[in-house]
Order: C-alpha cells, then sequence, then structure tokens
C-alpha cells in the first residue's frame, strides 16, 4: 500500500497559514483546489489517494483530476472530537458520507478514524459502537473500509506514563478493531519493532499500514523501513509527505510537490518494494 493522506481540514488549515484568524480564512474551495494540487502532483504516482468528502471530492473525479489508475479512499470521519461526560473523546461523523454516498462520489473505499483508550473501558463505549455500524455498512455494499485507530493522552495522565503505554495502547487497538471485523487498518507507528510484530501476529494476514502523524520525512522512513521488516503490508501518509510543500501560491505548491514532496514518495516507495522483493 502506497497511499497519500490528504484528507485533513483543521490540520492542513494550519500548515497553509499561521494565525487562527488567517486559518478560519481558507474556505473550502479554496482547501479543494490545494487537495487537488496534491492530487495532480504527487498522489496520482502512488496507488491510492485519501481525501475527505466536503473539500475535494467529486471535484477531483468529475474533473478528471484524478487518475484512472489511483485509488480514492474517501475519509467518513469529520474534523475534531466532541468529549461524553467523563471527558472521553468521541470520534465524529461527516454526515451524510455512508457506503453508498462513498461510491457514488467514484470511491474505491473509505477510510474510518476514531479514538480508542484500549486500558480504559468506559471510554470505548459509542467509538467501538461507529466502527461496528461503518463495518456493517461497507460490507453490505462489498466496499472496501480501512479502519484507522487513534489514541490519545488522558486528563492527569503525564506524558511519561503515556509514552509508556503508548506501544500496547496500538497493539489492543488493533486487537480491538480485528475483533469487530475490520478487513484493513491505518495505524500509528507503535513505536519498537517488537510492538509492529505483536500486530502482524494478531492481523493474521489483515493488512495493515503505519500512518506519519506528523513526523519528518526522515524520522517515517525509519518506522516504515521497521514496520515493513515486521509485517506490515504499506503506509498511508500524509504530512511526512507534504506538509512544508503546500501553499496557497500554486507555483510554489507545484514546484516543491514534484521536486520534494515526490522524492520522498519515492524513497517510501523504494523501501515498500525492497520489502516486498525480500519476502
Amino acid at each position: 500500500m502506497m497511499v497519500v493522506a490528504a484528507d485533513q481540514r483543521g490540520g492542513m488549515r494550519k500548515v497553509l497559514a499561521a494565525t487562527e484568524a488567517e486559518q478560519k480564512a481558507i474556505d473550502t474551495k479554496t482547501l479543494g483546489v490545494v487537495k487537488a494540487g496534491i492530487v495532480t502532483h504527487l498522489a496520482n504516482k502512488a496507488s491510492c489517494i485519501l481525501l475527505d468528502a466536503t473539500c475535494a471530492v467529486p471535484a477531483v473525479v468529475d474533473d478528471g483530476v484524478l487518475a484512472r489508475d489511483t485509488g480514492l479512499l474517501i475519509g467518513l470521519d469529520d474534523s475534531g472530537w466532541d468529549l461524553d461526560d467523563k471527558g472521553y473523546r468521541l470520534s465524529k461523523l461527516v454526515p451524510g458520507i455512508d457506503a453508498r454516498r462513498t461510491r457514488e462520489l467514484g470511491g474505491t473505499g473509505a477510510k474510518l478514524m476514531v479514538y480508542l483508550r484500549p486500558d480504559t473501558v468506559e471510554a470505548n463505549g459509542a467509538n467501538i459502537e461507529i466502527i461496528k455500524q461503518c463495518i456493517a455498512d461497507f460490507a453490505s455494499e462489498d466496499l472496501l473500509l480501512v479502519v484507522e485507530i487513534l489514541t490519545y493522552q488522558l486528563d492527569g495522565e503525564s506524558d511519561e506514563a503515556y509514552a509508556k503505554a503508548f506501544p500496547d495502547l496500538i497493539v489492543e487497538s488493533a486487537r480491538i478493531s480485528l475483533e469487530l471485523g475490520a478487513k484493513v487498518l491505518k495505524l500509528p507507528y507503535p513505536g519498537n519493532a517488537d510492538a509492529c510484530r505483536k500486530i502482524t501476529q494478531l492481523c493474521a494476514g489483515v493488512p495493515w499500514a503505519v500512518l506519519s502523524a506528523g513526523v519528518d520525512h526522515e524520522t517515517f522512513i525509519g518506522q516504515v523501513r521497521t514496520a515493513m521488516e515486521c509485517g506490515a503490508s504499506g503506509v498511508i501518509a500524509g504530512r511526512a509527505l507534504w506538509k512544508d510543500c503546500i501553499s496557497l501560491d500554486a507555483d510554489e505548491r507545484r514546484t516543491k510537490l514534484e521536486e520534494i514532496a515526490s522524492s520522498r514518495l519515492r524513497e517510501i516507495q523504494e523501501v515498500l518494494d525492497a520489502s516486498a522483493t525480500a519476502n
């Protein structure tokens, strides 16, 4: 899997503008133009692009921006999260985007992101229900669904405690998703090779891809290499590829995506190809 992730909205605005006022001034249409540029100058060189359902689609399909041999994943999750009465994160979905609508938008499949804290049972009920419902919906349409799991730091939890818990949180999040019927997983790099091997063992043939979480390219390449050596099936990467290559200026955006981001994409693809050859 070599998927370019560009479904970010708030996060992409923060990359494009320094101040909150400037970020709010970037409307959906403008963000869609930036995302179309990512498709044209970067993602069409990959096997797939992940886009949200509010900015870039169906325009990239209708306008012929998306290459015919590049797959399209539609992001189901909305920006941000809500909190329940105990302060646990509640994942949000973009209204009106289900399996049928994904197909209508030209999607090859979709991606669902939810938050889990596997060590805290009461934190997960609503989000687990979202996973169940979406898996059932996409199965009914015979359409691919990638399940992405993120975890988060609890109120009062120290940085040190969270860092220590993180590898097991990702491994157990993978376990929960697989038990719910997930067929493809998108996961943060779990911190070390041992955790990657545990995920692969749990997956028992179910593909899993590592996400970049906004780390720099050099760090991500190392993570990808370790994950692939330990059984991962590829990457679904966004900011590590393009965070310093997008701009509201079309010429600057085109140049940096073609020269810098595309070079990074080739380096990642070389790691994936080497892993495929070795296996």
